[in-house]
């Protein structure tokens, strides 16, 4: 069950067409029939009808007091964290003979964050969600979910939500993008969920930014014997918890280790299974180098380093990495700091996990000196020619006369 790293390849998602054409067929009923739709949508789907739930303090929903103080602990960390990324975004301006140019930082207005309902009560992501928007100053911060276990209300509530919906799937997605008599449109959404969910977020992303189109999450570990064996297949496991298509990848140079890691595997049930269903795969590299190479190419979204023999800056895409033996993934899940709103599927190469820049923007802007403006037209004249837009030129000539 050792795979050669050349021959190891991404499990490939099959593209559900009757799944797109399902929730494109959903967006276009919730276009025409508004409100109705939505409602008849939440019912049909999830039982109930959506409700506007008015968010108390954190101390209200009754969690234990040793609940509430860690979801507290991990609320700061992650807001420190942005609060640190936020510092990295400023206005500024320069000047030179021709004028003064520079730019602004102003937030994203209005955004939503969708937190899954499912087995479990994603508080984590609620906090995840949310907060960045809160330090990137976004004045409407919508939380949207079909759950409203009290866990993910002091969460959100926690986190700055100035707004909580209990409504999920294509209707949610669909009610923050347009409108609703529950909400008002949003410009982004952000937040994993279903494939439905996930669906409708890239059938939207022309009408609002969202942050990814999030697949099955993964984890790639570069390990060469310097780990207790029982680490790594721990924290393989926990990426399997998360979905029966989540995908926990275990590359190294030394083939003894691999065997050993496997042998532990086939020793148990639940390590059997995941072995056999591919959830966990065992990736054999040639040396480091082969190892580095692999990683690039996946672009895992949880990556850790657990090898002295390799530098941290040689590895280039990734959503999170995680360095050294004790930077368990599962911390960066709940509370170490960075988002665990991560890329999948090698979208690491084109960008990264959810921060406060993404409920950002940068907005330039010019004054031209007079005295100047007839030098630096010369130019503008001269390429407008170029391009044979004589409106351009005029607009730059009659400045002249």
């Amino acid at each position: 069950m050792i795979i050669e790293a050349k021959d190891w390849q991404r499990p490939h998602e099959i593209e559900n067409e009757a799944l797109l054409k399902e929730v494109e067929a959903l967006i276009s009923q919730i276009k025409i029939s508004g409100d109705e739709k939505i409602i008849q949508l939440s019912q049909q789907f999830d039982g109930f009808s959506p409700e506007i739930i008015k968010l108390k303090t954190p101390e209200s929903y009754q969690l234990e007091s040793k609940t509430l103080a860690q979801l507290k602990i991990a609320a700061s960390r992650i807001e420190k964290f942005a609060k640190f990324q936020m510092h990295q975004y400023k206005d500024g301006s320069f000047e030179d003979e021709y004028g003064c140019y520079g730019q602004k930082v102003l937030p994203i207005e209005k955004i939503a964050a969708y937190i899954p309902g499912g087995r479990f009560p994603l508080a984590s992501t609620a906090l995840m969600t949310l907060i960045p928007a809160k330090i990137a100053r976004c004045s409407s911060r919508l939380a949207l979910s079909p759950s409203d276990h009290p866990a993910i209300l002091a969460a959100a509530s926690l986190a700055g939500a100035t707004q909580f919906i209990k409504i999920g799937g294509v209707q949610a997605i669909a009610a923050a993008a347009f409108g609703s008599k529950f909400n008002q449109a949003v410009d982004m959404i952000v937040g994993p969920g279903n494939a439905y969910v996930n669906t409708a977020k890239a059938l939207l992303q022309s009408k609002v930014k969202i942050d990814s189109q999030a697949g099955p999450s993964e984890l790639l570990i570069i390990s060469n014997n310097q780990v207790n064996p029982k680490w790594l297949i721990a924290d393989m496991k926990a990426q399997a918890e998360h979905d029966p298509m989540a995908l926990s990848v275990l590359i190294s140079w030394n083939k003894t280790f691999l065997e050993q890691i496997e042998q532990l595997l086939l020793s148990n049930k639940d390590g059997m299974k995941l072995l056999h269903s591919k959830q966990i795969q065992l990736v054999l590299a040639q040396d480091s180098n082969e190892a580095i190479q692999f990683s690039n190419h996946m672009g895992a979204e949880h990556l850790m380093l657990c090898s002295d023999e390799i530098d941290s800056d040689n590895l280039t895409n990734y959503g999170a990495l995680f360095i050294g033996k004790y930077s368990a993934v599962a911390l960066g899940d709940y509370c170490a700091g960075p988002n665990h709103t991560l890329p999948t599927s090698g979208f690491s190469r084109q960008r990264g996990g959810l921060q406060v820049g993404d409920f950002l923007r940068i907005l330039s802007f010019q004054n031209i000196k007079s005295r100047a403006y007839p030098a630096l037209a010369k130019t503008a004249i001269a390429l407008a020619n170029l391009e044979s837009l004589p409106e351009h030129k005029n607009s730059l000539e009659i400045r002249c006369e």
